[in-house]
């Protein structure tokens, strides 16, 4: 449960129940929610350190900032970001109460917000009922779960505990936040939080003007820009699937031909100075360079300046993928699904 191959307590016991005891397990010798929530706190605690309370602080101020903009909806905070219960990859649940979810998304598009809407059919007790959940991709990931306006003082009930379900109101949520950090400007620490850019949406805006960029057919007979950078992508994605500043390089190194086609590297460098590190810009700076070193067309001096990068090796592996990005008709990832993966593993690991 902690690396999120599993996300349900019950069908988590069951797996491991199998595995460890090759057969069937009596319900009462098998661990409670709240003891394996416990153990995962743990590890937690032991892999994360440090970040994981700062990242538990951060997702409360972006909680109450959400639910402060939804606030019509009567929001409530429930869950692992409310408890303290966080880890890598958590999101943050929060439940609204409205009978129209088209209204909640109206007031999220008007924010700029980049999210789903699903909705989830559950059968239980032979009764189906159908959920409907908002996931906002943003700094951190919401799931927004919209039930009906007259289910506001509706008790729910935690599927750790059995118990009745902590929740946090805006009111509450303020009070609990001056409570825990009590040196925290809050009014501050949020307008500094709504301030700040969403790099994912930054990389959308660079990303989408590409499409509109046809190439020379004689060195780019796959079409537009946009097209190539994802093919590129998957390529590296292949390669290396946990590198996110690899695979930010490969997505984004063409982006400057949508701002200034004659001196793309550069246009792109200024784009999205402050937005990747420093290693992701120099894999995009020295991209085209690297092509005339799969040539053989670079001198022996430009060549070791090259070499004593650490990321000598990754700027190679990015150059034949750039070049082998080039094929007319292959399936390449759509631009959201790159997007969100890279965004993943920004998450999950940091």
């Amino acid at each position: 449960m902690y690396s999120r191959q599993e996300s349900e307590y019950f069908r988590a016991k069951q797996k491991a129940s199998r595995r460890i005891c090759q057969g069937w397990v009596k319900p009462a010798d098998l661990p409670s929610n709240a003891e394996i929530r416990d153990e995962i706190q743990a590890m937690a605690r032991l892999y994360e350190g440090d970040r994981r309370n700062e990242n538990l602080r951060d997702m409360r101020l972006e909680a109450l900032r959400l639910m402060r903009i939804l606030r019509r909806f009567r929001p409530r905070l429930i869950g692992s970001v409310l408890t303290g219960h966080v880890r890598q990859g958590s999101d943050i649940d929060v439940h609204l109460f409205s009978n129209s979810v088209d209204t909640v998304a109206l007031v999220l598009d008007e924010e700029g917000f980049v999210y789903d809407v699903q909705r989830k059919l559950v059968r239980k007790h032979g009764e189906e009922r159908v959920f409907t959940h908002i996931h906002i991709r943003d700094r951190f990931p919401f799931e927004l779960t919209v039930y009906a306006a007259d289910l506001a003082h509706y008790v729910f009930k935690s599927s750790v505990t059995g118990k009745a379900m902590e929740r946090a109101s805006v009111a509450e949520l303020e009070q609990f936040l001056q409570r825990e950090y009590p040196n925290l400007d809050l009014d501050e620490q949020l307008r500094a939080a709504s301030e700040q850019l969403d790099r994912f949406q930054v990389y959308e805006a660079l990303l989408l003007p590409l499409e509109n960029v046809k190439q020379s057919p004689k060195y780019h007979p796959e079409g537009d820009a946009l097209y190539h950078s994802l093919q590129v992508f998957d390529l590296a994605r292949d390669e290396l699937p946990y590198d996110e500043e690899f695979l930010l390089a490969a997505l984004l190194h063409d982006i400057g031909k949508a701002i200034d086609a004659e001196n793309h590297t550069a246009a792109a460098l200024e784009a999205l100075e402050d937005l990747i590190t420093e290693r992701s810009a120099w894999l995009i700076e020295h991209h085209m360079t690297a092509q005339r070193l799969l040539d053989g067309q670079l001198g022996a001096r430009a060549r070791r300046r090259l070499q004593e990068n650490e990321s000598y090796e990754e700027l190679v592996l990015l150059a034949r993928c750039d070049r082998l990005g080039r094929q007319p008709g292959v399936q390449a990832p759509e631009l959201e699904e790159a997007l969100d993966y890279i965004r993943e593993l920004a998450i999950n690991f940091g």
